[in-house]
């Protein structure tokens, strides 16, 4: 069987907590920032866990991680 590969996409855009949870950063916080009021852009920096459908499709993109 060929050695693991991860995805390096996925290891740039999630990691997973000590208990096992994948996170995730909020999205619409790169550009036109100047129209979103502070509160909002304030949440965008927080990140987040990923939906419970999808944990088993991204921790087999990031094994290692």
């Amino acid at each position: 069987m060929p050695k693991l590969k991860t995805n390096r996409g996925a290891a740039k855009r999630f990691r997973t907590t000590g208990s096992g949870k994948v996170v995730r950063q909020k999205a619409y916080h790169s550009h036109i920032l100047t129209k979103k009021s502070p509160k909002r852009k304030r949440n965008l920096r927080q990140g987040t866990l990923i939906d419970s459908a999808d944990v088993k499709r991204i921790k087999r993109l990031i094994p290692f991680k």
